[in-house]
């Protein structure tokens, strides 16, 4: 199997965990209310979304997070395109992709146009819709050549005692120099090291409530 695979069994019959990462790649309680509860009400979306807005995320994994923003986005009454970047070392093939996704039937119509653009090229350069692109490979060399600074972040690699390089201080850094002031990002862990590293990329963190069995999750802002 390919170094560059997302390496896969199944949990249920329906949720993947990474092998590669001994993680499931979304909440055994329920995937999507986590991604609402972490992610979007994480930072405060749909109420900040403004025509221009940008999320970005590490760890695009099913396309969960991303789905359920854009559905959010069009639900808010946005008529221009969401801007979505995330970054993705080891991508699903598509029907991996479509297997996971079958668990969230109130997302099919945008999980159906996801896997199809998938399948095409993961990049998403096919997608239509929405102003959406994965960038493959190591976010700790990819995220720093990109010239943009995101509204939002969706901070969603697997556990940091597990997958520690997507949380290390050098690329929450770049995090940092690629939000604007005043934007934020979320995210299921509150490990202290990882909030430590935050607030040295310039956020300011606050430990919140965190879904289901996890006592607490991380929330910041950019100062």
């Amino acid at each position: 199997m390919s170094d560059q695979s997302a390496n896969l069994e199944w949990r249920d019959e329906k949720i993947p965990v990474s092998t590669r990462f001994d993680d499931p790649y979304f909440s055994l309680d329920n995937g999507l209310d986590e991604t609402l509860h972490v992610f979007l009400a994480g930072n405060d979306l749909p109420a900040r979304f403004v025509p221009g807005f940008h999320i970005a995320e590490l760890g695009f994994g099913t396309g969960l997070n991303f789905l359920a923003a854009w559905r959010a986005w069009e639900q808010s009454g946005q008529t221009t395109p969401l801007r979505y970047t995330s970054f993705e070392a080891f991508p699903m093939t598509a029907t991996e992709m479509r297997r996971a996704l079958e668990a969230f039937p109130e997302l099919e119509a945008y999980a159906d146009r996801l896997c199809t653009a998938w399948a095409d090229d993961p990049t998403l350069s096919t997608l239509e819709g929405v102003d959406a692109q994965v960038v493959i490979g190591d976010a700790r060399t990819t995220l720093a050549q990109q010239g943009w600074q995101a509204d939002a972040w969706f901070l969603d690699g697997f556990s940091p005692a597990k997958n520690p390089e997507l949380w290390d201080e050098a690329l929450l850094a770049e995090v940092g120099k690629h939000t604007a002031i005043g934007g934020t990002s979320a995210t299921y862990t509150a490990a202290g090291f990882v909030r430590r590293n935050l607030e040295a990329a310039g956020f300011e963190v606050t430990r919140v409530p965190g879904f289901g069995r996890k006592r607490h999750m991380t929330v910041a802002r950019r100062v």
